[in-house]
């Protein structure tokens, strides 16, 4: 392994974007336009450059990761597309989401809250979006469905639909829906306790 992958946070370079029915996904979504998304880290940004489209230029997006490649893929792609809303952070996401308290409407982890519980980090990701995401807002959460696949973690390592739940539940949010996105994918949406 070369010095450059030692540091790499887990999972990067990986996307589950074009794995899941996106059509399903965003309409399960419902994004408005004007709103604050937040994208836990977003490895290159495939979901924040979808959004970008459905949510409009006067909205504003965050995608944060601990992988700089990512972060500057994103940044450029952004800026070939002309899109200006998204605003991409470099950061440690269990230690600090670089965003103001309470100023998210839509907070997703696509397919990487399984990797924070096995780095042992998910409390601190946790805290963090609670205190980021405004009151009655949205956690959305990909996961890939709890059995073997062809891509993806091992069966070991992914999280059962309730295993999100009791992860996210503990911080204050509520599940308002389930549903499949793909063969191997599923979301849910949780509702943050007032």
């Amino acid at each position: 392994m070369t010095q450059k992958d030692e540091t790499q946070p887990t999972g990067a370079g990986r996307s589950s974007f074009e794995r899941i029915d996106s059509a399903k996904f965003f309409s399960e979504l419902n994004l408005k336009k004007g709103i604050t998304l937040l994208d836990v880290a977003c490895g290159r940004g495939n979901y924040s450059l979808a959004a970008a489209d459905i949510i409009g230029k006067n909205s504003q997006i965050y995608a944060v990761d601990l992988w700089e490649e990512g972060i500057l893929f994103l940044r450029q792609e952004a800026a070939a597309r002309g899109i200006a809303n998204i605003s991409a952070f470099v950061s440690d996401v269990s230690q600090h989401i670089p965003v103001g308290d309470h100023c998210v409407d839509v907070c997703l982890m696509a397919t990487v809250l399984h990797d924070f519980v096995g780095d042992k980090v998910e409390q601190g990701v946790m805290q963090e979006i609670v205190r980021v995401i405004e009151s009655d807002s949205t956690l959305a959460v990909v996961e890939y469905k709890k059995k073997e696949g062809q891509t993806g973690p091992p069966q070991a390592v992914r999280l059962s639909p309730e295993e999100v739940v009791k992860i996210v539940s503990a911080y204050g949010f509520k599940q308002n829906r389930y549903a499949e996105i793909g063969s191997d994918h599923y979301l849910q949406i949780f509702k943050k306790r007032q």
